[in-house]
């Protein structure tokens, strides 16, 4: 998933990482993000973690795969809208397909059949990306409290992508909430291995994984390279 992206492509910047604060340009804020981040991981430490164990411990390893691969297929249609918006119509063909048949065939994502099928899962696309494309700037990085790492572009876009997930249509407001629960619970089991390869400042390492992560994804897999150019990584 996402998160696990996220920390994997930290690992590549940890030559980088420092012990103290760094106060790089994109990190204005970060006297205040810092203490965001400790109200965040304490909450986690304490309430998640401990959940996050619990469900992973439980849960046998196909079953929780599939319940991941569930949620991922909801957000097959948060892609679609943004495939559109930024005119990737291919492969806004390509991840409509992917819901229809894995929400079928599929059994309502637990397994990837359209993977099978010829149709590959994309890396996602969502209103941040979408905005990027259109040339709004990310601005300033900020520590969300509860969210996690974010930028002034991406934190209220994800608002927008909230409204399209299909979870936000179910009328039941506990049915809702346990399925918001589960998916959050989900999301975090799968970091506990990976976050065990962090090293140094925790929330430099973080925060640097997440600005390169998003430029990866908004250039679409072209980065910059020493030399100013773009190329595939």
């Amino acid at each position: 998933m996402k998160w696990t992206i996220l920390l994997l492509s930290g690992i590549l910047l940890s030559s980088q990482v420092l012990a103290e604060t760094t106060n790089i340009p994109e990190d204005p804020w970060e006297g205040f993000n810092r203490k965001v981040y400790v109200f965040n991981d304490t909450l986690d430490t304490y309430a998640l973690k401990p959940v996050a164990k619990g469900y992973r411990a439980v849960t046998p390893d196909p079953v929780e795969d599939g319940v991941g691969r569930m949620f991922s297929n909801l957000g097959e249609i948060v892609n679609v809208m943004n495939d559109l918006l930024q005119g990737k119509f291919r492969q806004a063909g390509n991840d409509t397909g992917r819901f229809l048949v894995n929400t079928t065939v599929g059994l309502v994502g637990f397994f990837d059949v359209a993977q099978h099928a010829g149709m590959p899962k994309s890396d996602g696309e969502d209103f941040g990306q979408t905005l990027g494309v259109w040339g709004v700037s990310s601005g300033p990085y900020v520590m969300l409290p509860l969210f996690g790492p974010s930028t002034v572009r991406d934190g209220p876009s994800k608002i927008v992508d909230q409204l399209v997930n299909p979870i936000s249509e179910i009328d039941h407001v506990p049915t809702r909430n346990a399925v918001y629960g589960v998916n959050v619970i989900s999301d975090r089991a799968e970091l506990l291995k990976a976050e065990e390869l962090i090293s140094g400042d925790k929330y430099s390492f973080i925060r640097d994984a997440y600005l390169q992560r998003r430029e990866y994804l908004l250039n679409d897999g072209n980065v910059e390279d020493d030399f100013g150019d773009y190329g595939d990584e």
